[in-house]
């Protein structure tokens, strides 16, 4: 993974590559907001070691519910009631929504608010395969990180541990 940006965005669209490389990515990604080192991600400080192991307070996931599709409208709400929440442990929380593109509209336009004027110590990561299932008015709320197309994570430790976290 290349250098991240000094100041990391408040709302990402993590697109392009695979399903994997997309996760792997957003845990490193992750591991940078929730860093204690100069130089994030280190990958050895606590924050970072507990965002790899999946048990960090201040980090949640936005998926389908068990034996659904679609992420729905109630899920978004609880999400974004759930932002205004102060973190447990780190300087920020963390929501990665995958796949984002599951989220109906409804769900979407939940979060909208939240996704352009949340408060400062949230941030949120939305992976997409399809950015164009979208609304247009979630996509411009957020900075677009687009991955080469058949990009597999640098470091295979890193796929692994996104795959981890995706099964949780």
């Amino acid at each position: 993974m290349s250098a991240l940006p000094e100041h990391l965005p408040q709302a990402c669209l993590i697109t392009g590559g695979s399903a994997d490389s997309r996760r792997a990515y957003a845990l490193r990604l992750t591991q940078a907001y929730q860093c204690q080192d100069r130089n994030p991600p280190c990958g050895q400080c606590l924050p970072c070691r507990k965002v790899a192991a999946g048990i960090h307070p201040d980090v949640a996931f936005l998926r389908p519910e068990e034996g659904k599709r679609e992420i729905g409208v109630d899920q978004a709400r609880a999400l974004r009631a759930d932002a205004y929440i102060r973190p447990n442990e780190g300087a920020r929380k963390v929501y990665l929504i995958d796949p984002a593109e599951a989220m109906n509209q409804a769900a979407q336009n939940a979060l909208l608010k939240v996704l352009e004027e949340g408060p400062r110590y949230a941030a949120f990561l939305l992976l997409t395969g399809e950015p164009g299932l979208l609304l247009d008015t979630v996509r411009s709320r957020c900075q677009t990180l687009a991955l080469p197309p058949e990009e597999e994570p640098a470091q295979p430790e890193l796929l692994q541990q996104g795959r981890a976290l995706a099964r949780l």
